[in-house]
C-alpha cells in the first residue's frame, strides 16, 4: 500500500462528485489501520466515528476533547488516499462562535467533509431549539466558506437517536439546515422505508445520508432505489471489532481456552495491507 498521494483539493473534489448521483457506502473506521483496510477493499471514501474513536481512547461516546479529535482527524487524513468525512459531533462548543472556530480547525486537517449535529448532550433537552441549531450550522458554513468552501457540510438532526422520534420535526429541521447551507442532510435513526423516502423527498435535490448500524433486510440497492445518496455505519464496525475481541478475551479469562483465535485475522495478510512497498 503506497502512502497517500492525492492533494486535499483532489480529495474534496472527489468527495463532492460522489454526492452528485448514485449511491455509495461511506464506512466508518476508528483508527488509521481500520481506515487503511477499508481503502484496500475499494471504498471510495471513509468517515470517522465519534463513538469508535472515543472507545479506542477508553472514553464513552462524546467523551473526548476537540483537541483529541483534531489530532485524530489529521492522522486519519494522512493514513488514506481517499476522502475522509469527519464526525464532528455538535462542534465542541456551546455557542455559534465556538462552532465556527472549531470547524475552522477541522477544515485545516484536510478532511473532505464534516457533520454538525443538533444534539445538546442534555437528556432533559436533547436537541437545541431549531433556531439555535440553524445559527450553529450557519457558523459552520461561514467557517468553511472562509477557507474556500470546498469542504462538504453535513447537517444532522438527532431526534431519532436522542428520544425525540418526530418525523415532521426532523424534516423541518433538515429543510432549515439545507437552507442554512448544508450540502448533505442526515437523520440517524430513521429505519422504515417510508421514513427514509419521506426525508429524501423533503430535502431533494440535496443528497441524504442514511445510517445502517444494525441488522436489516435493506440492501445498498434498496436504499439507492429510495433515493439515498450515501450510507454510513456509524460505530457499528467498531462495535463488531469490539465484539470479537471481547468474546475471545472472556473465553481466555473465564474458560482458560483459546478456540476463539481460530477466527483471528492472518498476521501476514495484515502486514501486506499495511506495507508501503
Amino acid at each position: 500500500m503506497n502512502p497517500p498521494s492525492q492533494s486535499v483539493g483532489d480529495k474534496r473534489r472527489t468527495f463532492r462528485s460522489l454526492h452528485d448521483s448514485g449511491c455509495f457506502v461511506l464506512p466508518n473506521p476508528w483508527d488509521p489501520g481500520s481506515a487503511r483496510y477499508l481503502q484496500s477493499l475499494g471504498f471510495k471514501a471513509v468517515a470517522t466515528t465519534s463513538a469508535g474513536f472515543a472507545w479506542s481512547q477508553a472514553r464513552p461516546d462524546n467523551g473526548v476533547t476537540v483537541d483529541q479529535v483534531i489530532e485524530h482527524l489529521r492522522a486519519m487524513v494522512a493514513a488514506v488516499d481517499v476522502p475522509v468525512n469527519a464526525d464532528f459531533e455538535a462542534g465542541f462548543a456551546a455557542d455559534a462562535a465556538g462552532v465556527e472556530r472549531n470547524v475552522r480547525r477541522a477544515v485545516e486537517t484536510g478532511v473532505a467533509g464534516l457533520s454538525i449535529e443538533d444534539s445538546t448532550g442534555d437528556p432533559a433537552q436533547p436537541l437545541y431549539p431549531r433556531e439555535v441549531a440553524v445559527e450553529r450550522l450557519c457558523a459552520a458554513r461561514q467557517a468553511i466558506d472562509a477557507a474556500g468552501g470546498d469542504t462538504l457540510l453535513v447537517g444532522r438532526s438527532e431526534g431519532f437517536i436522542v428520544g425525540r422520534p418526530d418525523l415532521a420535526e426532523t424534516i423541518a429541521r433538515l429543510r432549515a439546515y439545507a437552507e442554512a447551507g448544508a450540502d448533505c442532510l442526515y437523520a440517524p435513526g430513521i429505519r422504515a422505508r417510508e421514513e427514509i423516502k419521506a426525508v429524501v423527498d423533503a430535502v431533494a435535490p440535496k443528497p441524504v445520508n442514511v445510517l445502517i448500524g444494525w441488522p436489516t433486510d435493506l440492501t445498498v440497492q434498496d436504499l439507492a432505489a429510495l433515493g439515498v445518496r450515501r450510507i454510513s455505519v456509524g460505530g457499528a464496525l467498531a462495535r463488531a471489532a469490539w465484539g470479537g475481541f471481547m468474546r475471545v478475551a472472556k473465553e481466555i479469562a473465564e474458560a482458560g481456552t483459546f478456540a476463539g483465535f481460530g477466527e483471528a485475522a492472518n498476521g501476514a495478510v495484515l502486514n501486506g495491507i499495511f506495507s508501503d512497498e
